[in-house]
């Protein structure tokens, strides 16, 4: 594989969320560089942000290994996205652009249709599209930035399951479109919540210690009696 020395970060941090570097692995430089195709130095760049951002950690007489999130840590992550996701949303609603409206407007199109013919592979990233999105139109580097890593990070930690009802959800998706467009913060932030909570719900541990932590885990960032969020 031979990649822009720029690319050396994504790549990696991807690599390490799809499970190819194995959490407490060593990272080693030459090998990256040789598995990645650039010189050392881009790959060494690239450990630096990576452990920044927590995916990766320094050991002694080790050196740069995958990080070992704590079942804890993994739970607070979906905690921050259950505060920031609904910030984001009401900042998007203030500060989105036509150009944000009408790409958000065609993935909520298209991942109805998708979800009415029953085809669900592309449902995953169309979500991934749509939450990038809504977080690119709150025009604040510094939330984007970190709503991106939240979404990777969990990504990481946790398998998530397909909605019950895909219908459904990207209806939900398209609720929060519509009071984006209208510039309705509250209304934003509220729906955009109680869809978090619910996709939230379907998360299970990757690395859990046991299937009944793991429940735990997930069960607790899902409210017992949750309303609908279309009206």
């Amino acid at each position: 594989m031979r990649i822009p020395a720029h690319s050396v970060c994504t790549a990696i941090r991807d690599d390490i969320v799809a499970g190819v570097h194995e959490r407490g692995g060593r990272l080693t430089e030459e090998v990256l560089a040789r598995r990645y195709g650039v010189s050392r130095v881009p790959v060494r760049e690239a450990l630096r942000t990576l452990e920044a951002e927590g995916f990766v950690v320094t050991r002694r007489h080790a050196g740069a290994c995958v990080a070992e999130p704590t079942e804890q840590e993994a739970a607070d992550l979906l905690e921050m996205r259950m505060l920031l996701e609904p910030l984001g949303a009401s900042r998007a609603a203030q500060r989105r652009t036509e150009a944000h409206l009408k790409v958000l407007r065609g993935l909520v199109r298209l991942g109805q249709e998708r979800a009415r013919q029953g085809n669900s592979d592309d449902l995953r990233s169309l979500s991934g599209w749509f939450h990038e999105t809504l977080a690119q139109a709150t025009g604040s580097p510094a939330l984007t930035s970190a709503l991106t890593q939240l979404r990777h990070k969990i990504a990481w930690m946790y398998a998530a399951e397909g909605p019950a009802d895909p219908v459904e959800y990207w209806a939900e998706h398209g609720v929060i479109v519509d009071a984006v467009a209208r510039g309705d913060g509250d209304r934003a932030r509220s729906v955009t919540a109680l869809h978090t909570e619910r996709a939230s719900a379907g998360h299970r541990l990757r690395f859990a210690s046991g299937a009944g932590r793991a429940d735990r885990v997930r069960n607790s960032q899902h409210a017992v009696n949750m309303p609908s969020i279309r009206h």
